[in-house]
């Protein structure tokens, strides 16, 4: 049975850096590296992802930024899922870095370029549906499981218990090195380069400084909004390293 990777590319979580890694390892141009984004409704989604690695017999490695879980199930490949998890707070300041400079007429875009970062952060969690700045995590690893397992801290927690990685971006070369492991017992022996893409914000500072700082940019009482907006996303990064 063929081994391929399917790499789960979550907005400002270190999966530009990841592609470049492991294009050094799978080309492009020959169509092992291959990329596709797919529709938000969960049924089309998951039958185009399906569709997608089957109707690609070539690739070996898949990466998107919309695939919604579970992890497809195809009788002649063994897919081998990769997703990385970034502490919350941190993420929404490089999303909105990002937003910020990257053009284009999208909302965020938009937004990010007509207001500051509580402006954009305060406008974000005034809207209901929309997930970029509370607990996108959480909404995207339990997708992993129905709604008939229990809320959605319940599933993304069972998630990132069951799925075979899931690697951290502030430990990003441990999570590397761990990855590599577990595709050479997979049969896949490559090596994954630490390599730096798509920066939007000063990585060289501790997490605790980057947070100090968004903490002054915003101001205590947003802040504390965010911190709320996103406590289950916390827990889940805590669970992810271990704290209790």
């Amino acid at each position: 049975m063929k081994t391929i990777l399917l790499h789960y590319h979550l907005f400002k979580n270190a999966g530009t850096s990841l592609d470049a890694s492991l294009k050094e390892n799978f080309s492009e141009k020959n169509g092992e590296w291959v990329t596709k984004e797919f529709p938000g409704q969960p049924a089309l989604n998951r039958a185009q992802l399906k569709q997608w690695i089957i109707d690609n017999p070539q690739a070996i490695c898949f990466s998107t930024h919309t695939a919604i879980f579970p992890v497809p199930k195809i009788d002649t490949v063994k897919i081998f899922p990769i997703i990385f998890m970034r502490h919350p707070i941190d993420r929404i300041a490089s999303a909105y870095a990002f937003e910020r400079k990257q053009g284009g007429d999208g909302f965020g875009s938009v937004l990010a370029r007509s207001t500051n970062l509580s402006g954009y952060i305060e406008t974000r969690l005034s809207l209901a549906n929309d997930r970029q700045c509370r607990n996108f995590h959480m909404q995207r690893f339990a997708s992993m499981f129905g709604a008939k397992l229990g809320d959605e801290f319940v599933r993304a927690k069972k998630a990132i218990a069951e799925l075979p990685f899931v690697g951290c971006v502030e430990r990003y070369s441990e999570s590397l090195e761990r990855l590599e492991r577990l595709l050479g017992s997979e049969g896949v022996c490559i090596e994954l380069n630490p390599v730096e893409r798509n920066v939007s914000r000063n990585i060289k500072k501790s997490l605790d400084d980057r947070l100090n700082d968004i903490r002054k940019e915003i101001g205590d009482e947003v802040y504390s909004k965010l911190e709320l907006a996103n406590s289950e996303d916390k827990k889940l990064y805590d669970c992810l390293l271990g704290v209790e």
